[in-house]
């Protein structure tokens, strides 16, 4: 890796600062703090006489960008042999810390705190802690050598949990004294891969037993009361653990731990990991049957990642330590094809029905459909500025465009499997791919394998012959106005728009509190502000804005019921549907010419085709033959 302007002197010192020996570094982590947002920790580092540079991790494997939080990093302080040491942040890299080690000093001793104040939105950076529970990223209190390989850099961890907690965790347990674990030591790159999830409410289950290697589903909760998992759920969750092992074909991993926070505290988001995933629902997530629909994908998506991302990934993002700049051109692999199985998976093991992933999928392709701003900016694109895209607005997304990559990718994938299945006449599929490219090697240990584009088309040549490359590089690059539908197509169904409800769309909004109106007056609203309005649709015609407050419907006290009846009402109307809203303290009549009712997008079936959409969601197993089938 290459840092900022740290100069060649501090480069060329480091290495004789640092103690070229096998002893690790020794990192205690105390959380007991957590309940009032501050986390604690105390580094032994070898080291030796001279210039040393210590950095913190900048860019955060899965979140794409430089989002290492830095901004909570404080009371930093280093000690030898009972004597101050002083540090300066480097004048550039913010990430940088130089140091003079003095003659005689072989172990420099470091404190630190992580202050969890973050706001609940974000991701590992951003709330993690509440009364009774922690999420832990080692990223947050380490420091380690600059220009060193993360695969090179030991650690040996341990962790002090409150009183009566307990944690899961992919680290392998040493020895424990009283709420003190220690854990064998680890590279630094397994140590960032493996969070730490604590709680008072804790529940560890099982998953999938006869299976090897291990699963479990570690569970930490605001109250006992959200750890009832219903039994048809945890069966669908064994379910997916045998699902993955017909499909890929293999593990690489020594056992996998879904991390799961139900809490309405923390930032909601999955990250991957290679032997766990950090997954953070709501509280009522399994009480809330909305929540559970709206959240189905999110344990296979992380899980899948353990394949696609964690041991099979893109060059660009194959980095070898957290100060060397990702590249983000191979997302649509990494990110599109893990949601497009990721679906597939919670409709196989059946944490959706077939029906709600039909319904997702029509949700997801129709907002693809009406996005305008793929007319200037390609897919590509949005992968290639994946770094600056996760923190943009959502006001007016459909012409700035976001994360496309998940789920545009998802349909070039639907596209590819059908388009396999149709060539091969129903002999070959994604599937196969999968196994090939994913399994690579079959089982193995936490590995990383990376690819080029180059490695994608020649495994998808080997199940089926066909020109990929230019097929991958028209989707990738065209400004189609449209979304790329082949795949619903080949699947044998049709996109097609009705007055009723579309499932998935119903749920956003019963949860959200708001009105999906895009496919009729064309904008969304939450609690009765505009979130965003569709570019050249009749509410941007109007006038309409995101973050305007719509006041009154019709000339009545504006509610989800009212807008939702007005648009229903505008089909049998020659008025216009009239809204007054409020813009920053400041009100005006806007007049709305639409007379289509309400729109919400279904799949229909076309009978003349082959229902392969079907094929792909059935489970690949009986499940009573998959031990053998592993």
């Amino acid at each position: 890796m290459q840092l900022k302007k740290l100069g060649s002197i501090a480069l060329l010192c480091t290495a004789s600062a640092l103690a070229q020996t096998s002893r690790p570094i020794r990192i205690a982590l105390d959380i007991t703090d957590a309940p009032r947002k501050m986390l604690h920790a105390e580094m032994s580092i070898p080291v030796q006489p001279g210039s040393l540079t210590l950095v913190f991790p900048e860019w955060i494997p899965g979140e794409h960008g430089p989002t290492g939080p830095i901004d909570n990093f404080a009371g930093l302080t280093f000690t030898a042999n009972g004597q101050n040491i002083p540090w300066r942040r480097d004048d550039v890299n913010m990430y940088a810390f130089h140091l003079t080690i003095p003659p005689g000093v072989d172990m420099l001793a470091a404190k630190t705190d992580f202050l969890a104040t973050a706001a609940a939105t974000g991701f590992s950076s951003g709330a993690s802690t509440s009364a009774n529970l922690c999420v832990v990223s080692w990223n947050e209190l380490l420091l380690y050598p600059a220009n060193t390989p993360a695969a090179q850099v030991m650690f040996e961890p341990s962790i002090r949990v409150p009183e009566g907690w307990q944690f899961g965790t992919a680290l392998t347990r040493a020895s424990s004294e009283g709420n003190v674990t220690h854990f064998d030591p680890v590279p630094l790159n397994m140590l960032v891969d493996s969070p730490v999830l604590a709680g008072r409410y804790f529940r560890e289950i099982p998953l999938a037993p006869e299976i090897t290697p291990r699963h479990y589903l570690d569970m930490a909760a605001d109250g006992p009361e959200d750890l009832n998992v219903p039994k048809e759920e945890l069966d669908a969750f064994s379910n997916l653990v045998r699902e993955t092992g017909v499909l890929y074909r293999s593990r690489h991993y020594n056992s996998y731990h879904f991390l799961l926070t139900l809490s309405d505290s923390v930032a909601h988001f999955g990250l991957e990991h290679h032997q766990s995933s950090d997954d953070r629902v709501e509280a009522r997530n399994f009480l809330d049957e909305d929540a559970r629909l709206l959240d189905g994908s999110l344990l296979p998506h992380e899980f899948t990642h353990s394949w696609n991302g964690k041991y099979r990934r893109p060059a660009g993002l194959a980095t070898q330590n957290y100060q060397q700049p990702m590249k983000g051109d191979l997302l649509w692999v990494y990110e599109g094809l893990t949601e497009y199985l990721g679906d597939v998976l919670a409709a196989r093991s059946g944490i959706w029905t077939a029906d709600q992933y039909r319904s997702f999928l029509a949700a997801s392709a129709a907002a693809l459909d009406h996005r305008p701003g793929r007319t200037w900016r390609d897919l590509q694109d949005t992968a290639i500025s994946a770094q600056i895209l996760y923190s943009a607005s959502e006001q007016w997304d459909n012409w700035r465009r976001n994360v496309d990559y998940y789920p545009e990718g998802e349909l070039i994938w639907l596209d590819v499997d059908t388009t396999i299945r149709k060539l091969s006449k129903g002999k070959k599929s994604l599937n196969d791919f999968c196994a090939r490219f994913l399994g690579l090697g079959g089982n193995t240990p936490p590995e990383v394998v990376p690819y080029t584009f180059e490695d994608v088309v020649d495994n998808l040549n080997a199940i089926q012959p066909n020109d990929w490359a230019a097929f991958l590089k028209e989707r990738l690059t065209t400004k189609s106005p449209h979304a790329p539908l082949g795949g619903i197509t080949n699947g044998g169904y049709r996109v097609e728009y009705t007055s009723e409800p579309n499932e998935f769309i119903r749920a956003h909004e019963n949860h959200d509190r708001g009105v999906d109106a895009w496919y009729s007056i064309g904008l969304k609203t939450t609690d009765n502000t505009i979130d965003d309005v569709l570019i050249g649709s009749p509410a941007y015609q109007a006038g309409l804005g995101p973050g305007m407050k719509i006041v009154a419907v019709n000339g009545r006290q504006a509610s989800d019921d009212l807008l939702h009846a007005a648009i229903r009402e505008s089909k049998t109307s020659s008025a216009p549907l009239e809204l007054i809203v409020s813009n920053t303290g400041f009100f005006k009549v806007v007049k709305i010419d639409y007379h289509g009712g309400e729109l919400y997008p279904h799949l229909v079936r076309e009978e003349r085709t082959p229902a392969r959409l079907d094929d792909i969601l059935k489970p690949m197993t009986n499940h009573s033959e998959t031990k053998s089938a592993e």
